[in-house]
Parts: structure tokens; C-alpha cells; sequence
């Protein structure tokens, strides 16, 4: 009878090996190709990224409010663990093999005293302060539509989210929505720095989410429901809008451009594509005219 030879199982080192060339692959095959490109071939900027470690650059008015949050609540959440870590490490060299044991149920007025204080003193500084703090943001920013409402440089836009594309609708001259001037393009945002930007959204079958992660801002489009949101962005570039609520099979596919313009060059785009949209005008379209009158706050 012959002997069976088994293959030799792979070592954890070359694992470890192989994982990490198929990793660097992964990262130099965007740059070998672009290498490949040709060099007279004309380029659209990329969009604005982050490290990879953090967030991406925050380019809004109110957006250094979110980011505040997120480093206070993970201050608090670093000390606690240390905390947490430290005291473990305390309990495992103290309770060591020649300490003796002491049994407790862990009932009495003192350990039950100790234990809601703590969640108390957790509860009141962790929670407390985004609870404060987020009501504070909210009011006198993110829900502040009459401020934004009030400027005269104020941007209206209507998007219709679907499967699987961001609808965009700006109103034309004459500053109605719905009407034969009106600028209607897909997963093309387009905006004038410095100015504030009222965003009315729904949806015609799911639920979407838009993400303008450069901006702080993030609003789910409900179907038979009409959301808002407002931002104003401070800096001019290319930059990702994202949904965040998986909407289907095809939910990868819901990626639009927000682009961030001088405010004369928005103007003259608005201009071009305003009278573009005369030109195309089909009143028999009806499936076209999906904007909807602009609704004010009350």
C-alpha cells in the first residue's frame, strides 16, 4: 500500500507575504495605469479625498460642528478605555495565583452605590454633551432655514433620488420650478462658493440617502416626502455625493459630482443651461416635469 502524501500547509509567514503583495497590487494598479494614459489626452480634476485616516477635508461653514462632536466623543471614549484597560491589568496582577480568593455578590449598598455612580458621571459627560451640544447645532445652524432662506445669493435645488441616479433641478430666471427654464441635469451638482445652498429632496421608489461627506451633510429622500437640508461651502473643487442607504442591486451606482464654483462662473454655467433647457422643452414629456412647487418654511 502506498503512502498518502499530504501537502504541506502554507506558513503563517507566507500568508503574511502574500497578503500583503496582493494588497500593494491593489494600490499601484490606479497609478500604472494612469501612467499608461496619454499624456495629450484632456483631464477632468479628480475629486477632493481625504488621507485614508480620517475624515475627508471639511470645506462647509458648519461642518467644523460635526467634526467637534466626533473628537470630543472619541476623547471621551479613549480616556474610558484606557480606564478600562488599566484597571483590568490592575485586577490581573493583584489577583494573582497566591491571592486569596474573596467571594461577594456584589449586592451591598456600596458596590451599588459605586456602580449608578459611575454610569451616572458616563452617562452625564459622554452623552450629555453631544445631547447639548447637537440641540445647540442644530437650532442655530443645520435647522436654521430662515437664515439661509434670507440671503440673497441663496441657491434653491430640487433632487429627485432614484433607481439608481441623483435627478437635480435648479429654477430657471424665472425663478420658478417646474417651468421650461428650468436646469435639470443627473448626479451633476453644481454651486457657488460662498453662498447658501437650500436642498428640497424625495424619491419615486425607495428609500435613498444623499451624502455630501465634504460637506457634513447627509438627509434620507423618502418617498411621498419632501426633505431638506442647507450648507454652504467655502471652498471651491470636485467632490463626491454618496448615498448612504442601501436602495438595491444597483445602490453602487448612485455617485454624483458635487462641483464647487466661482460664483461667476456658476452664473454663466446657470445661464448656458437655462437656455439649453428652452430649447429642449417638450410640454408632452410629462415623466420631465417631476418638480414640484417650492415649499417654505411656515
Amino acid at each position: 500500500m502506498t503512502a498518502m502524501i499530504r501537502p504541506r500547509p502554507r506558513s503563517r509567514a507566507m500568508s503574511w507575504v502574500c497578503a500583503t503583495a496582493a494588497a500593494l497590487a491593489v494600490q499601484l494598479l490606479p497609478i500604472i495605469a494612469r501612467a499608461g494614459s496619454v499624456s495629450g489626452e484632456p483631464t477632468v480634476p479628480p475629486l477632493a479625498g481625504g488621507n485614508g485616516w480620517s475624515l475627508p477635508p471639511d470645506v462647509s461653514v458648519d461642518g467644523w460642528r460635526i467634526d467637534s462632536l466626533l473628537r470630543s466623543t472619541m476623547f471621551f471614549v479613549v480616556v474610558m478605555f484606557a480606564i478600562m484597560v488599566t484597571w483590568m491589568v490592575l485586577a490581573c496582577v493583584k489577583h494573582g495565583r497566591h491571592h486569596k480568593a474573596e467571594y461577594d455578590h456584589g449586592d451591598g449598598k456600596k458596590q451599588i452605590t459605586f456602580a449608578l455612580g459611575l454610569s451616572a458621571a458616563i452617562f452625564f459627560v459622554v452623552d450629555g454633551n453631544l445631547f447639548v451640544n447637537s440641540t445647540w447645532d442644530t437650532h442655530v445652524a443645520f435647522w436654521d432655514f430662515a437664515r439661509a432662506e434670507s440671503q440673497p445669493n441663496r441657491v434653491r435645488v430640487q433632487i429627485n433620488a432614484r433607481q439608481w441616479a441623483w435627478d437635480v433641478r435648479y429654477a430657471g430666471p424665472d425663478g420658478t420650478f417646474n417651468t421650461e427654464d428650468d436646469i435639470v441635469t443627473l448626479n451633476d451638482l453644481r454651486i457657488p462658493v460662498d453662498a447658501p445652498v437650500i436642498i428640497q429632496l424625495t424619491s419615486t421608489d425607495v428609500l435613498h440617502s444623499i451624502y455630501l461627506p465634504h460637506l457634513r451633510a447627509k438627509i434620507d429622500a423618502v418617498p411621498g416626502t419632501v426633505n431638506r437640508l442647507w450648507f454652504q461651502a467655502q471652498k471651491t473643487g470636485r467632490f463626491e455625493i454618496a448615498c448612504a442607504q442601501h436602495c438595491g442591486m444597483a445602490h453602487y451606482k448612485m455617485a454624483g459630482v458635487l462641483t464647487v464654483m466661482p460664483a461667476d462662473e456658476f452664473a454663466a454655467w446657470a445661464a448656458r443651461a437655462s437656455a439649453n433647457s428652452v430649447q429642449a422643452y417638450d410640454p408632452k414629456d410629462k415623466d420631465a416635469h417631476w418638480g414640484w412647487p417650492w415649499r417654505t418654511e411656515k
